[in-house]
């Protein structure tokens, strides 16, 4: 049995094509047509990656609802929106509320299961302790891989895959540029300017509520971003 996967979207024919698809390329994807509906199987168990749409019946912003249901429930839990809205204001307003990635509708199943894939990459590849790398601590920073865990003086900052990937490779290097094309290469995305700065700026968010005084990640205006040394 693959991963288990679940589809939130409310148009049957759209649903059913992206439940066989995916089990096609060998997860265990199961659909849902209502966020009602899977927030009651989620409530159950939840599922390894999650696809949302935004627009959920008679509920336009549904799935943005859902989105914050989950994240409410876990931290790292997977979760991408998949939808005809395009705007800037829908895409950062998703990844405000904690998706990992923002994919439209037009995007083959193939690169939906190449963002998949990189999803789930990145989770087991932070499992293995395979360096002197599954602990790294940086002045009241602490990050250990394995758990997926990052804690700053000793208090956890509960970032998503994608936001964590992001903050370990900044930190692998202190001091060391990223620019935008080395953070996306680093941690799988395939996104635009504005995604990345959202991403960095609801990092900086979140380590805010824990340290009002944070602030180790710099921009680096017109170049990228580093962790302070």
């Amino acid at each position: 049995m693959g991963r288990s996967i679940a589809i939130v979207e409310d148009e049957p024919l759209i649903r059913a094509n992206y439940v066989e698809a995916l089990n096609r390329f060998g997860y265990d994807a199961r659909g849902y047509g209502s966020r009602r509906e899977a927030s009651s199987a989620f409530a159950m168990r939840l599922p390894e990656l999650v696809i949302i749409d935004i627009g959920l019946g008679d509920e336009p912003e549904g799935g943005f609802d859902l989105c914050r249901e989950l994240r409410a429930k876990s931290a790292t839990l997977p979760i991408i929106f998949l939808t005809a809205r395009d705007s800037d204001f829908d895409v950062i307003s998703g990844l405000r509320l904690g998706a990992d990635d923002y994919l439209s509708k037009d995007t083959s199943l193939h690169q939906l299961a190449a963002r998949i894939a990189a999803l789930f990459r990145r989770i087991e590849s932070l499992k293995v302790p395979a360096s002197s790398e599954t602990v790294i601590e940086h002045g009241p920073l602490k990050l250990e891989s394995e758990r997926m865990r990052i804690s700053w003086n000793g208090e956890e900052v509960p970032l998503t895959v994608t936001e964590f990937w992001m903050v370990h490779t900044l930190i692998r290097f202190p001091g060391h540029v990223k620019n935008r094309d080395q953070l996306m290469r680093e941690a799988e995305l395939v996104v635009d300017d504005a995604t990345i700065t959202s991403h960095i700026k609801r990092i900086r968010k979140k380590f805010i509520a824990v340290a009002p005084e944070f602030d180790a990640i710099e921009t680096v205006h017109g170049v990228g971003y580093r962790w302070k040394p």
